[in-house]
């Protein structure tokens, strides 16, 4: 796809683990980066609720050698409520051992990439939640653009798992940085059904976020309002309603984890992946 509201990041790093999903429990790497691990780095850069990105090619500068090794990895998780005690009562902590032997680790094997690079190009578009008063792609694209060639991260990004940092940079052409990156061409190679994303795309231009504190009163007491009319024990039922719905914290939508798929091909070193351009398949879709 050829659209003038694209982004390029230079993306590179020591290692990498692009997990395959239908491996359960051994990682095991696709050969090069999803569009979902794409995505990820774009957004650890820079990202808002009233805007997304729609990763439109990877290219490939160093596709990695494959390596073998064993991780410690945990098998415990920390619960909310947990947590909220442990503030309370820090004497109460129960921490996670994930070390050789611990109760709660186990070492799994792990088939990954090492000394990778690529150039992502994305396209950025505006979500249902911008006020077009004031975002504009313009805007955002040169705030990518500053963020990205200053080394500025809202956290750091990673290449599949959060143990593999990522290195960034931001190109200006994509075109003359591939040209003058020295790459080994792959002219033609069938990658077969890769994961695209694990969430559905398209509900990506809906945006969500969640609202702020001087929102939320303002829209209580407008709720209050239009419960004037009501008994008192009518208009209690009502508020004590409004406060357990979730919905009223937030705008946008949720959205629910829904994994799609695409037949990935390298062609010329490059890996098309805009939804315009393949053709995305969900896991939950039923056959005709």
């Amino acid at each position: 796809m050829t659209s003038r509201n694209t982004i390029t990041l230079r993306v590179w790093g020591d290692f990498a683990c692009f997990t395959r999903p239908e491996m359960k429990v051994e990682r095991v790497s696709y050969p090069i980066m999803t569009p979902s691990a794409a995505r990820g780095v774009l957004e650890a850069v820079f990202w808002e609720p009233e805007m997304y990105y729609l990763i439109d090619t990877i290219r490939i500068v160093r596709r990695g050698k494959w390596f073998s090794c064993r991780r410690n990895e945990v098998i415990s998780v920390v619960s909310i409520d947990s947590a909220k005690q442990w503030i309370k009562s820090p004497g109460k902590v129960s921490p996670i051992y994930a070390g050789g032997g611990a109760p709660d680790g186990t070492q799994r094997n792990m088939l990954a990439l090492e000394g990778v690079e690529y150039l992502v190009t994305a396209e950025v578009r505006l979500s249902d939640l911008a006020d077009r008063s004031r975002c504009n792609i313009p805007k955002y694209l040169d705030q990518i653009r500053r963020r990205a060639s200053s080394g500025k991260c809202f956290y750091r990004p990673y290449l599949g798992v959060r143990e593999f940092a990522a290195n960034f940079d931001f190109i200006e052409d994509a075109d003359a940085a591939f040209a003058s990156s020295g790459a080994e061409p792959i002219p033609y190679e069938p990658l077969g059904l890769m994961l695209y994303d694990v969430f559905d795309w398209r509900q990506f231009k809906k945006g969500f976020k969640w609202l702020k504190t001087e929102d939320l009163a303002a829209a209580r007491a407008q709720f209050e309002l239009g419960l004037a009319g009501l008994k008192k024990g009518e208009k209690t039922k009502e508020l004590k309603a409004y406060d357990t719905d979730s919905t009223h914290r937030f705008a946008g939508v949720k959205i629910e984890p829904r994994p799609s798929f695409f037949q990935a091909e390298i062609y010329n070193n490059a890996m098309c992946c805009h939804p315009d351009d393949v053709k995305i398949l969900f896991s939950d879709d039923k056959e005709d």
